[in-house]
């Protein structure tokens, strides 16, 4: 097993970290499997869960959306094949996408085609 996962790591809520204190919205979200991180993923406006790659050197993730249980590796750029993490293992399932419920814009697909990046 990767010393870049800690199986015993709690997530660090049910929603992406930063977005969360600044009242913004996601996409999807990931959980750091180093450390609990939870990050919005790169098709969401503000992308961090790899920003939170970059900052700390933690390349891998997994999601944290209800039903996947896929690992990525950002430092090879694919699939990896992780273990069982503490729970819990996903969002609340009655929760909306994208999310959070009552803070995503109406105009939010608009939003994110308009982006130049």
């Amino acid at each position: 097993m990767s010393t870049e996962i800690d199986p015993a790591a709690v997530p660090s809520g049910t929603g992406c970290l930063e977005c969360d204190a600044a009242g913004g919205w996601w996409v999807h979200l990931r959980r750091c499997a180093a450390c609990g991180h939870i990050g919005c993923c790169d098709d969401s406006p503000r992308r961090h869960a790899s920003a939170h790659w970059r900052e700390t050197g933690h390349p891998i993730i997994q999601s944290f959306e209800p039903g996947e249980d896929w690992f990525w590796d950002f430092d090879s750029d694919d699939y990896y094949a992780g273990p069982q993490l503490a729970p819990p293992d996903s969002r609340p399932a009655d929760e909306t996408v994208p999310g959070p419920r009552g803070r995503v814009p109406a105009d939010w697909y608009e939003q994110l085609q308009d982006r130049s990046d």
